[in-house]
């Protein structure tokens, strides 16, 4: 007897649940893929297109009859002919393709980068040629992607004090000729309010810092009186445009009259 709680119909007759699958292979059936053969059992479509379906020559050849039930996912996978992707066969307006190949680009394989579209194939580093994603990617002054790695020691800072994370040292025998020397004022400059608030040079995105609508290079992230390295933790934005240590900001805009100074953060040497 088949109650309702396990029941499964198949063109009005009644099945258990446990029994509802193909007589040959024992494949657990659904709707979908269950098919009536003409013995009243039900069969899977693979079972049922070898035992019912058409046969002789010319039948069987859609990958529809192709049995690859012994076969694992990566001898499928080998089998696959596996075609070079040329991406310069279609060529795009200038300005309009990949940036490194100049093909044209569609939905289906596009990469973005600062508002240039790239192929995925060619979505990597220009200097090492790794694989680039979101997180890793780096736009270069030279319009190229960079890894974080080859971005540091092409463009990054340089000179003593610099180069603490392997991400910044370079192994090169050949110097590269940007910012050879420890100075903050060399670089390209900056249109005004755009750059550095210190140095006024220009300032990309793997060298950012933030402060108050204010961009900063991370070597001219420092306390303006003492030079400390400061974070988000001990930065103060000073009235005039300048950023300090909690220790030089008190000294200079903090209140001052009896009753201040008590605990030994607010003592100064003066």
């Amino acid at each position: 007897v088949v109650f309702a709680a396990e029941m499964v119909l198949s063109k009005g007759r009644e099945w258990h649940r446990k029994c509802y699958k193909c007589r040959d292979c024992t494949k657990t059936l659904d709707s979908i893929i269950a098919c009536d053969g003409p013995d009243s059992d039900v069969y899977c479509k693979t079972c049922y297109g070898k035992k019912w379906g058409p046969h002789g020559y010319g039948f069987a050849c859609g990958s529809g009859f192709l049995q690859t039930d012994c076969m694992t996912e990566e001898q499928m996978a080998s089998q696959k002919p596996s075609v070079p992707i040329d991406t310069t066969s279609i060529k795009a307006p200038a300005g309009q393709g990949c940036p490194r190949c100049g093909g044209m680009v569609f939905a289906a394989e596009q990469q973005l980068a600062k508002g240039t579209m790239w192929h995925k194939k060619c979505f990597n580093c220009n200097e090492c040629h790794r694989p680039l994603d979101s997180m890793l990617a780096c736009d270069g002054p030279d319009k190229e992607i960079h890894c974080r790695a080859c971005y540091g020691k092409l463009f990054g800072p340089k000179g003593f004090g610099f180069g603490h994370t392997p991400t910044l040292v370079s192994t090169e025998v050949q110097g590269t000729p940007f910012h050879t020397e420890f100075n903050p004022m060399n670089g390209p400059k900056a249109k005004d309010g755009k750059g550095c608030r210190r140095c006024g040079c220009t300032v990309y995105e793997a060298e950012k810092m933030l402060s108050k609508n204010l961009v900063w290079h991370k070597r001219c992230f420092s306390c303006f009186d003492c030079h400390k390295s400061l974070d988000s933790t001990n930065l103060n934005d000073g009235p005039n445009g300048e950023i300090y240590c909690k220790g030089c900001y008190g000294r200079n805009y903090g209140p001052r009259g009896v009753g201040y100074g008590i605990g030994a953060g607010a003592l100064t040497m003066v």
